[in-house]
């Protein structure tokens, strides 16, 4: 059976936490590998998560035709006397997305003095250092933990933003479901 999207956002999740366990407790060369894992498959599960708050939100009747572009990444374009969405892709920067969420849906900006912020910018930083390397890129157990605990710090801010209850994984912290 297919698991729902929620499901697999928490699934990536509990991935890169379990790859973080296995890094700390693996030496070279299986360590490197397993912190490139944890970090990308953190930073997929973010912008899973947050993919699925924005689906949540699609549904509302009072978004105008710029929400409903940011919350589905999708174009809009100006036909029959109206702007209307299109099929055609339109992808924002996952900060710019979480930034919309926060104002949008909670009625307050989003706290860019907050730690967990700059820890989020410091981890898509490591993120974007593999994803797009111009020099290889060395990262270490430590980064790789500040990076994953905020996710989940960010994911706990918006949920009790929008959702105003907290991020039911967030309890756990750093600790892995999973054993593999």
């Amino acid at each position: 059976m297919m698991p729902s999207f929620d499901e697999f956002s928490r699934q990536l999740l509990e991935e890169a936490k379990r790859f973080l366990e296995k890094a700390k407790s693996t030496g070279d060369p299986g360590q490197t590998a397993y912190l490139h894992a944890a970090l990308t498959l953190g930073a997929c599960a973010l912008e899973a998560h947050v993919n699925s708050v924005c689906d949540d939100f699609l549904t509302r009747n009072d978004l105008d035709v710029l929400d409903r572009s940011i919350l589905s990444e999708r174009n809009y374009q100006f036909q029959d006397g109206e702007f209307k969405i299109t099929e055609r892709l339109k992808m924002y920067r996952l900060e710019e997305r979480i930034e919309f969420l926060f104002r949008r849906f909670s009625k307050t900006p989003l706290d860019k003095q907050s730690s967990w912020w700059a820890q989020l910018q410091a981890a898509f930083l490591a993120r974007n250092s593999l994803s797009h390397p111009k020099s290889v890129s060395t990262l270490t157990c430590p980064a790789v933990e500040r990076a994953l605990q905020s996710v989940i710090d960010a994911l706990e801010a918006l949920y009790k933003a929008v959702y105003k209850k907290p991020f039911p994984p967030q309890a756990r912290g750093l600790d892995s479901t999973l054993d593999f």
